[in-house]
């Protein structure tokens, strides 16, 4: 999720219209609209929401996807949700949707602008508060369990006991993934590793963005470096971009036994064969499909979707909204014990949104058997009881 983004002041919109399936004048294609907060290239949070819109155009008959990348105040000072909303309505949108937690008054408004497009926020909770108008809706993927198989896998392959977490900026969603991740670091130390807790340590810095901005963000880079350079030989990625894998494989050219788990982006751990443990990653595919052809049939509903894993096989294109594709660097040891933990998660027998759980500052989060409900996790306060780490930003 993305901050509130404040006002943006007028640049030349870049605006990609994609050949979709249907573009002759006779047959005039059914638009929708994508903004996304970075390059639709990054190889990460932006990349995943496009290769979603993708899928829609080979999936639903007709469907044509044109969209605005790097739509965040680095890149596009000065221009507004609403502005570039209203630029693709005149192109033709009937369904918008934006993919970053920043925009969520932007897109509000535009809804309200624009009564008769269709709009979804990916994130945000405006359909749980009831400050959605009736054409607007939320649409998330359930990444909690892939962070915790994330942290599962880290825990498995930490030699030092050192885990690092390259974290965002801090809100509510960056803070339930970090736990997520952490609580399945813990669950792997101590019941297949069979290892004492306290001897766990998980550290998560934050940089201030979903990726970097120079002069504004701490350098994920080096942030990535201050971990492999202290001890931390597994760090894992809340960033949009892949500067763990990066800075790992740099450190193991140096002879470090380290490793790294990006996020987002199925691709993530491509050139990285020596250090990618496994890449968490969203799916957006189903969720848009699900959602656009509602808009197409006259069954929209204003609704809050958090979308989980299809947990007969969490990796694939078609059912599953959150996958995990294991790395080349995981253990064989280590990747059978994954496999049973992904199954048990699937099967229901491990649950680890499940008291005793305590926050950072050590007050009750859930108590013992108690069962975290879906707000307690969507809006978790603090940071859990053995992370080090802000669990604000100051």
């Amino acid at each position: 999720m993305k901050k509130t983004m404040k006002a943006l002041g007028m640049l030349a919109l870049f605006c990609c219209v994609m050949p979709g399936n249907a573009s002759s004048a006779e047959n005039k294609p059914w638009l929708f609209g994508l903004l996304l907060v970075g390059p639709y290239n990054d190889r990460g949070y932006s990349q995943a929401h496009y290769d979603g819109g993708k899928y829609v155009e080979k999936t639903v008959p007709g469907t044509q996807m044109i969209y605005i990348d790097k739509v965040n105040p680095a890149d596009r000072p000065g221009v507004t949700v609403p502005q570039l909303a209203d630029d693709m309505a005149e192109k033709g949108a009937k369904l918008i949707i934006a993919n970053s937690d920043d925009m969520k008054d932007g897109i509000r408004e535009a809804a309200l602008r624009h009564p008769d497009i269709y709009f979804i926020h990916c994130s945000g909770d405006d359909v749980l508060t009831g400050k959605a108008p009736k054409n607007l809706a939320n649409l998330f993927g359930r990444m909690e369990y892939g962070k915790m198989i994330a942290g599962f896998a880290a825990a498995m392959t930490t030699k030092t006991g050192k885990i690092g977490y390259l974290g965002p900026l801090v809100n509510e969603e960056t803070r339930r993934l970090a736990a997520s991740s952490y609580i399945g670091a813990r669950y792997a130390w101590e019941n297949v590793l069979k290892k004492n807790p306290d001897d766990l340590k998980f550290q998560v810095t934050w940089i201030g963005f979903w990726f970097n901005i120079p002069g504004v963000t701490a350098d994920p880079t080096q942030v990535a470096q201050n971990f492999f350079n202290t001890g931390y030989d597994v760090v894992g990625s809340g960033i949009d971009t892949a500067e763990a894998v990066t800075v790992a494989g740099q450190k193991r050219k140096e002879g470090k036994q380290v490793w790294a788990i990006p996020y987002d982006y199925e691709g993530a751990c491509e050139g990285g064969s020596e250090v990618c443990l496994g890449v968490p990653y969203f799916n957006w595919g189903p969720g848009y499909v699900r959602m656009i052809k509602a808009a197409m049939s006259g069954n929209w509903k204003s609704e809050w979707l958090w979308l989980g894993p299809d947990w007969k096989d969490i990796n694939s294109h078609d059912t599953s909204t959150v996958g995990f594709k294991t790395g080349p660097a995981l253990a064989p040891d280590a990747k059978e014990n994954l496999d049973a933990f992904v199954r048990n998660l699937g099967e229901g027998k491990v649950n680890l949104f499940k008291g005793p759980l305590a926050y950072q500052d050590g007050s009750v989060f859930l108590k013992d058997g108690e069962i975290a409900s879906d707000q307690q996790i969507w809006y978790l306060p603090q940071l859990l009881k053995g992370m080090d780490g802000q669990s604000s930003a100051k």
